[in-house]
């Protein structure tokens, strides 16, 4: 009878096994990302049974009551919009960003809310010693009584601790430095960034905590570990910005108990973060009056319209080929919109170099902000400023028509909401709604003629 194989090799990229050594993994294509880790020889069944000693078992369907979902507010609103309402009770929370954007800050602030209410709060920091989280709580000035600080790598201890106090929250600060004694592999590695999340669910689920996990990216941008991660858990939080700007986005991608693609807007401040009522006043108080090259749109990041300042700058190449940049932008869509503003609109931007970018660190990444893209470069391209009451709303196809897009009412109402006097929009969403009064609604089907009034 042939030995088990008590070893595997797993691609640190993407999760993929493999019984041998492969050079390059065939799920990824990464190179020399293959690692020996050895099999777990037993599982620790534990965290099946929920801490008041009852195992789990089948039901039938018809004997399953639904209890009410009830959440759980902290005072930053903008973090209960993000999850959908609220924390859910049993939920698994993954947070990811860049270093230093303010992920434990975020989370810290949020664990002494919490503790405020009502909830007994486990805070486990693998990066960090117990004594420099109690002095960053006292900088921002957070206090507790029912609120733990617990410095400790290995999830067996942690799974001992929480079975100990039975909080109602749970903060892993970070899952990249959690080390599960049942496998044989550095912390860090697919293998224990898996199985460490797998138990953490399962304490989740069997005990109605709510548990956030911190995550670390990777330079392309995503959370590093195996791609599973992001579908174990509930909800997933990806927190934005530059670190020498003040301004942070929470945008989530994934959220099982609430919309996705929604955002919240906070300001770091040397008290800690705080949230951002009114997100499109943020990003277009900063505008400069008579300046070409820029646009304002109405975009809509899950329920919430904002709106937004497109900037372009158009300058003549200087070398063989003209470049193309965009900060905040997608470059593919950047690219298509001039490629149509050349042929549909007769503006001559082959040997123009083009900088475009989203004021105010927001990315944007929906139909509707075509128009404002196109409006921008041939302000730019022209020498031609925009009204500073103009908004513009849009998606552009490829013959040069002006297409309609979701959510009009919403979008024109924030417009007018500050100040906007006149909106182009597409022509097909005239029709089946009630126009704000005092501001000018006009409709075009085609971009040259949304550019022809954009300038008169």
């Amino acid at each position: 009878m042939a030995k088990k194989k008590a070893t595997v090799f797993v691609c640190q990229n993407c999760g993929y096994e493999s019984p041998r050594y492969l050079g390059k993994c065939p799920s990824c294509g990464a190179w020399n990302q293959m690692v020996e880790e050895r099999l777990p020889e037993k599982s620790d069944s534990r965290n099946r049974i929920t801490m008041s000693g009852k195992a789990s078992k089948a039901e039938a369907i018809t004997d399953i009551t639904i209890e009410k979902e009830e959440r759980v507010l902290t005072k930053l609103g903008e973090f209960n919009r993000v999850l959908g309402g609220g924390v859910v009770p049993g939920s698994l929370v993954l947070i990811g960003g860049d270093p230093g954007i303010g992920k434990s800050t975020l989370l810290l602030q949020v664990s002494a809310q919490l503790n405020q209410g009502g909830g007994k709060v486990l805070y486990v920091s693998g990066e960090e010693s117990a004594s420099q989280i109690k002095m960053r709580a006292e900088r921002l000035e957070l206090r507790g009584t029912d609120f733990y600080i617990y410095a400790e790598t290995e999830l067996t201890a942690i799974q001992d601790t929480i079975e100990q106090l039975k909080p109602d929250f749970v903060i892993i600060d970070s899952i990249q430095t959690m080390h599960h004694s049942d496998i044989d592999s550095a912390a860090g590695s697919v293998s224990q960034v898996r199985e460490s999340t797998a138990s953490l669910m399962k304490i989740a689920k069997m005990n109605d905590i709510a548990i956030f996990i911190v995550g670390h990216v990777t330079k392309e941008g995503a959370i590093a570990g195996p791609r599973m991660l992001e579908h174990m858990v509930d909800t997933v939080l990806y927190f934005e910005g530059e670190r020498h700007h003040t301004f942070r986005i929470l945008r989530a991608v994934k959220n099982r108990f609430g919309s996705t693609n929604e955002i919240g807007v906070f300001e770091m401040r040397n008290g800690g973060l705080e949230e951002v009522l009114n997100p499109s006043q943020l990003f277009l108080e900063e505008r400069l009056s008579g300046a070409t090259g820029s646009a304002i749109v109405a975009a809509v990041e899950g329920t919430r319209p904002i709106l937004v300042e497109i900037q372009s700058l158009i300058t003549p190449t200087v070398f063989g080929n003209a470049r193309r940049t965009a900060s905040g932008l997608d470059h593919s869509r950047v690219s298509l919109i001039m490629a149509v503003l050349e042929k549909r609109a007769g503006l001559l931007l082959q040997n123009q170099d083009a900088y475009l970018k989203a004021a105010g660190g927001v990315r944007l990444d929906e139909p509707a902000i075509d128009l404002s893209i196109a409006i921008s470069i041939a302000s730019s391209y022209k020498e031609k400023q925009t009204k500073a009451t103009d908004c513009f709303i849009g998606e552009i196809g490829l013959t040069g028509e002006i297409r309609r897009v979701s959510k009009i009412e919403q979008r024109v109402n924030e417009a007018a909401k500050l100040g906007f006097k006149r909106l182009i929009i597409p022509k097909n969403n005239m029709d089946g709604w009630t126009f704000p009064k005092n501001i000018q609604i006009i409709g075009c089907t085609t971009l040259s003629e949304a550019i022809k009034t954009a300038f008169s």
